[in-house]
């Protein structure tokens, strides 16, 4: 089996990094991080209220420092947030550190798991599918390029999406 120092998940906000992530973490005996959980402990606030108080770029400055801060350790599956791929430094932190998964669903699935969440600052306009849509549209040919493997979610759940990693990773299928 690959045994990476690191496993990073990237992906839609909704795709189940934070879920298949905690329940990776446990089977690898590895420990579980979050970009976005790091943020709101170090701030004390939630997401939406950093976002708030210092927009986007507040946000992604705080995630920078936190996902360079965290991949400096050592046997952690760290779930990462949506955006963070974005910005060029946390590619090359996430490439150079550890192994990249891209966890991909499709809007439609995005908005069937995050249409309750109020905690989703970037959800919080008139047409939310649409968001979703566009913001994939961006992003998905990034989480592709900076992806080692890329995994289905749609659909799913978390313990069939964990041992299919599993399942590729020891058999070197990437």
């Amino acid at each position: 089996m690959i045994r990476p120092q690191n496993i990073f998940l990237v992906g839609p906000m909704g795709a189940g990094k934070s879920t298949i992530g905690r329940q990776l973490a446990s089977s690898l005996g590895y420990e579980f991080q979050d970009s976005d959980q790091e943020i709101q402990r170090r701030t004390g606030v939630d997401i939406a209220t950093v976002f708030e108080f210092e927009g986007e770029e507040g946000f992604r400055n705080r995630e920078q420092q936190v996902i360079k801060d965290l991949a400096q350790q050592d046997n952690i599956v760290l779930a990462t947030g949506g955006g963070a791929v974005l910005v060029a430094e946390n590619r090359q932190q996430l490439a150079a550190r550890g192994f990249v998964i891209y966890l991909h669903c499709s809007p439609e699935q995005q908005y069937a798991r995050t249409s309750r969440d109020r905690n989703r600052p970037l959800l919080d306009t008139e047409d939310p599918k649409q968001k979703l849509k566009d913001l994939m549209a961006l992003r998905e040919p990034i989480y592709r390029q900076v992806a080692d493997m890329v995994v289905s979610t749609e659909r799913r759940g978390t313990s069939s999406v964990v041992k299919e990693i599993r399942r590729r990773l020891e058999s070197d299928e990437l």
